[in-house]
């Protein structure tokens, strides 16, 4: 007997190959921010949703799989594409108009000079990030009830909101981060965070892949010793010593145990296991070693 000639199989191509993990890849993004969206109830039938689009990889990848889950969501929204010019010196103007153009989705560019107050108030050397993302947001805010969007979308991802929490806890000394969702000080504007489960390695591998023409921020690009930047390369470090670090900690913020931390606004320590109705001492007899209320 004669042993079967079977043909053999295609070797696959680099762009084949390439393709078909940018396409898993484009899935598993579409499901992270469908889930979040459907977690946090980020959008509702008939919102008119503004994406922030700084030109840079974050929001490229936040409107672009937007624009898909569009196509097919359960309710009806509308999308516009909103950058602020904070006429930075330099700045390609013409990069994000050619670009929204081709998608043919709604965008609008709002113009401010934000670069000359930052510059002009901040000392040469000192970091600008809060006070330019102070009047980004400012403009940004106005722009949306000006013209009556119920929802922001912001490009922040996972690392973000880890990153975040993190830096707070180091330099603010508080327990608090960057929700998925969340209501401005003032009740008017509701915030979301679409790519709130997205890693940021898998927003760079997209980004690449879709080839974005990526607008690099020269503001405050150059300052290397920012605290961020210090969170960033300690979360870094500690994904490579255990890989799946981060995610854990990003699931741990949707698990908080108010009663077990310190915050005595979120948890009755005082009426916890009291006894009788007696007043308690306050902090200074204490303080002072006599155990009597003061009168």
């Amino acid at each position: 007997m004669h042993a079967l000639d079977l043909p053999l199989a295609e070797p696959v191509s680099l762009a084949q190959r390439r393709k078909r993990e940018a396409d898993k890849l484009a899935k598993r993004l579409r499901h992270q921010v469908g889930k979040a969206i459907a977690d946090f109830g980020m959008i509702e039938d008939g919102d008119k949703v503004m994406v922030c689009l700084s030109g840079g990889k974050d929001s490229y990848t936040m409107l672009d799989v937007l624009l898909q889950l569009q196509k097919k969501a359960p309710v009806s929204f509308s999308l516009t594409a909103v950058n602020l010019d904070q006429k930075q010196p330099g700045f390609p103007e013409h990069v994000l108009p050619d670009y929204l153009r081709t998608l043919g989705v709604d965008f609008h560019i709002i113009e401010q000079d934000t670069y000359s107050v930052v510059s002009r108030v901040i000392p040469e050397g000192k970091t600008m990030c809060s006070l330019c993302s102070r009047l980004r947001r400012g403009a940004l805010y106005t722009y949306a009830e000006q013209h009556g969007f119920t929802k922001i979308a912001l490009g922040h991802h996972r690392d973000d909101l880890v990153n975040t929490f993190f830096l707070n806890l180091f330099f603010h000394a508080k327990l608090s981060g960057m929700p998925p969702k969340l209501l401005s000080d003032d009740g008017k504007h509701v915030v979301i965070r679409p790519l709130a489960y997205v890693r940021e390695d898998d927003i760079e591998a997209y980004a690449e892949a879709k080839g974005f023409p990526i607008i690099p921020c020269n503001l405050c690009g150059s300052q290397e010793n920012l605290q961020r930047k210090q969170v960033k390369k300690m979360l870094a470090q500690w994904e490579k010593e255990s890989p799946g670090r981060i995610e854990t900690m990003s699931r741990a913020l949707g698990d908080i145990r108010p009663s077990q931390l310190s915050d005595p606004t979120m948890f009755d320590f005082l009426a916890l296991g009291r006894r009788g109705d007696g007043a308690s001492p306050d902090a200074h007899a204490w303080l002072a070693g006599d155990a009597t209320p003061a009168e």
